[in-house]
């Protein structure tokens, strides 16, 4: 299932389904993961696209999984109250969401962090480049950095996830080939895929043992990919102060999200899932609806990072400028970020 989303990158498949709905008549529902819609991110800006689309004369209605076992039962509630369009949340709800669509052909379905290979008509997946921004978020930690280190670490060894994990690595390579400069990455081997991994979303205690021990292996700048479980990373890294210890958010602005910690973010790799989630919905209202997938890039805003805020003053504006080129050449497919 790791090859899914790399493969289906570039694919926009495949069979309409179903007729336009009046929209005073539309319900949207969605199913978070286990991270919850008050996540400070995933689960919580996925909400947000649904909150935006009444505007569009959209009901939106929630359930949210306290464990992977509501999966199932969450997704019969949604399909039993006849929902225009279901909406799961996350990779972890692939099969789930798969067993209930092929269930359930005439249901609309749309799952963000999720394509399927082959396509299933009434599925349409949202997918994210975030190894884009991420490798932005790289070059500029490597650029940031006094200690010559930097670490990253995730919550499930899953494509969503280490596909952020890829991008900064493969920034801050970049960063050492155009400079000369041998800045270190822990925490994540592109190559070997292999790194560190708290195997959950929700653990604050993981976020700050995981974000502490990588700091003291020297890691100045540490980009938690792990949801909620990163707001202990920012706890940490508030105790010890921004000068030895920067964090690199991912998901949506946590200078905004996480204010009580927001001295510490150095920038965020935002992957805009409410603008997808919106996609989705006025697919499936206006009948324009397909199976496939909606990928969100550097190109179309999908994914971006997000501004330096506080500590806009350790950015120089030689690697502003810098950022900026490779923001135009990764757009333009001249500036590779799967690697050297």
């Amino acid at each position: 299932m790791k090859k899914l989303i790399f493969a289906l990158l570039a694919t926009a498949a495949a069979t309409a389904v179903s007729a336009p709905v009046q929209a005073a008549d539309f319900k949207a529902c969605q199913i978070t993961d286990t991270g919850g819609v008050d996540d400070k991110g995933f689960n919580q800006t996925a909400w947000k696209g649904v909150q935006d689309a009444k505007d569009m004369g959209v009901e939106g209605k929630l359930l949210e999984s306290k464990a992977e076992t509501d999966y199932v039962p969450n997704i019969n509630s949604f399909v039993a109250e006849k929902c225009d369009i279901i909406i799961t949340v996350g990779f972890l709800l692939g099969d789930a969401t798969k067993a209930a669509a092929e269930a359930n052909p005439d249901v609309k379905f749309s799952i963000v962090d999720y394509a399927y290979d082959p396509v299933l008509p009434n599925v349409l997946g949202q997918v994210y480049a975030t190894d884009e921004a991420a490798f932005l978020a790289g070059y500029v930690a490597a650029g940031v950095s006094k200690t010559g280190i930097v670490g990253t670490f995730g919550g499930i060894n899953i494509p969503p996830v280490t596909i952020f994990m890829d991008g900064f690595a493969h920034g801050v390579a970049y960063y050492n080939k155009q400079k000369g400069k041998d800045v270190k990455v822990l925490g994540w081997d592109p190559e070997k895929k292999e790194g560190l991994f708290t195997n959950n979303f929700s653990s604050l205690d993981d976020g700050r043992a995981f974000a502490k021990n990588l700091n003291e292996e020297g890691a100045d700048i540490v980009m938690p990919v792990a949801g909620p479980v990163g707001q202990g990373s920012a706890a940490l890294a508030t105790e010890l102060g921004a000068d030895t210890l920067k964090i690199v958010g991912v998901d949506v602005d946590q200078y905004e999200t996480d204010p009580e910690h927001k001295g510490v973010f150095l920038t965020s790799v935002l992957k805009r899932m409410d603008s997808t989630v919106v996609e989705a919905i006025k697919q499936a209202q206006d009948g324009s609806f397909k199976g496939g997938v909606i990928v969100g890039t550097l190109k179309s805003g999908g994914v971006g990072l997000a501004p330096f805020h506080d500590l806009d003053g350790a950015v120089s504006d030689e690697l502003k400028a810098e950022l900026e080129q490779i923001s135009a050449g990764i757009k333009d497919g001249s500036i590779s970020v799967k690697g050297m």
